[in-house]
């Protein structure tokens, strides 16, 4: 007789324990209601952005460069079309995806929030946001890899913000990371100011792969990870010393760029 009873008390574990923490939430948001990410203000969900925030959002959706990821000003009709910019002066990635335009508003708040006010707790739904944004490009990856930071600047940050993306994206996704793969080795001057060109220049030779690790790079679709693509310029430095170490293929993924 113990054995249907053990069964049965299983049974009514599995059933009781979703609702129970179900009712665990709901006390929690009584007591602590969820607030806006941004503002503060009373959100729908823990995690999230009130209304007035999220309609300042720019999300970037479809149609848009495949590989660039830029948004086309019409809808073309056609899928997998490039932009003049990818035509002419195509990046060292495949492609690149990212969640929302980097403007004045939330999104702009939110990265200055995580990457200098030390708030990792946006980490979370900023790169689940992200594992949404690139699922075309999660769904193929074997590996992702965060844009590292030099030493100096990460032993005066404390923390890279493109692992916490990474590490929220790898949670989403399932897709492993690793951030130890890629190494700036490179102490570069501050991109601000700065032109294309002279951006293009001021990363050469900034990353390097690691030789120790090589055989977790040889052959795998490798999707990079970082807060926010400017000019492409350190995606493209870090993509190509990924291809040297034979990637099969490079990815970006992040949470905003400019547009």
């Amino acid at each position: 007789m113990r054995e249907p009873w053990a069964q049965f008390q299983i049974a009514f574990a599995a059933r009781a324990l979703p609702f129970l923490r179900s009712c665990g939430r709901a006390a929690l948001d009584i007591v602590f209601p969820p607030a806006c990410l941004n503002c503060r203000a009373a959100a729908d969900a823990p995690g999230s952005l009130c209304a007035a925030c999220w309609g300042k959002v720019r999300f970037i959706e479809r149609p848009f460069c495949e590989r660039l990821g830029t948004p086309f000003a019409v809808d073309l009709g056609a899928e997998g079309l490039l932009s003049p910019e990818a035509v002419a002066d195509p990046p060292v990635y495949a492609r690149a995806r990212a969640v929302a335009h980097f403007d004045d508003g939330p999104v702009r708040q939110l990265i200055h929030r995580l990457k200098y006010s030390d708030r990792l707790e946006l980490a979370g739904p900023l790169g689940a946001w992200m594992a949404r944004a690139g699922a075309e490009l999660l769904v193929e990856a074997d590996l992702l890899v965060p844009v590292p930071l030099h030493r100096r600047r990460l032993i005066a940050r404390r923390f890279n913000q493109a692992n916490a993306l990474a590490q929220a994206v790898s949670a989403a996704s399932g897709v492993p990371v690793n951030p130890f793969v890629l190494a700036r080795v490179k102490s570069t001057p501050s991109q601000v100011g700065l032109s294309r060109t002279q951006r293009a220049i001021n990363l050469q030779g900034a990353f390097r792969a690691s030789e120790d690790l090589a055989a977790q790079i040889e052959g795998r679709a490798i999707v990079l990870i970082d807060d926010v693509l400017t000019s492409g310029a350190t995606v493209n430095a870090a993509s190509r010393a990924l291809l040297r170490a034979k990637a099969k293929r490079v990815d970006v993924l992040v949470f905003a760029r400019v547009v």
